[in-house]
């Protein structure tokens, strides 16, 4: 009998400067920060936050998102090596991966063309983050 997942719980991206990423997830996500070390830490408080590996881990819809900067400053990510291909975040409708369009724009990131992917009733936005890790929004287009 296979294991009986209910839902998701979390992905952690492992980054190679915070400051960089977080500013890149800051702004074009917005999302919640559900842990992070404060300024200043006394040793409890770094005890108990040690699994951050001083990181952030954000609270989204979907669950978790950390990241956790770990790796070396000259590693890259690459989708056709073992583990992550991409990452993707659902939005409501057409209209929000328009308007991720702009703040993209606005934002200054790279990024590809609204594709309809046709029979399969979706529409996706790829982009790339500061480590190249290829990030998606996906819209129903029904």
């Amino acid at each position: 009998m296979p294991v009986a997942v209910n839902d998701y719980n979390h992905v952690r991206l492992t980054v190679r400067d915070i400051d960089v990423s977080r500013s890149f997830y800051d702004s074009v996500f917005g999302f919640d920060v559900a842990f992070e070390l404060p300024p200043n830490p006394d040793e409890k408080t770094k005890e108990e936050l040690a699994f951050l590996f001083g990181g952030v881990i954000y609270s989204f819809g979907g669950g978790l998102l950390g990241l956790r900067p770990v790796a070396p400053g000259d590693d890259h990510f690459h989708e056709d090596r073992t583990g992550l291909d991409h990452l993707s975040f659902t939005v409501a409708d057409l209209a929000a991966l328009e308007d991720a369009v702009r703040v993209l724009d606005e934002l200054g990131v790279a990024h590809e063309g609204i594709k309809d992917l046709g029979e399969a009733g979706t529409a996706i936005l790829e982009f790339r983050d500061p480590d190249n890790i290829a990030l998606e929004l996906s819209a129903p287009t029904a």
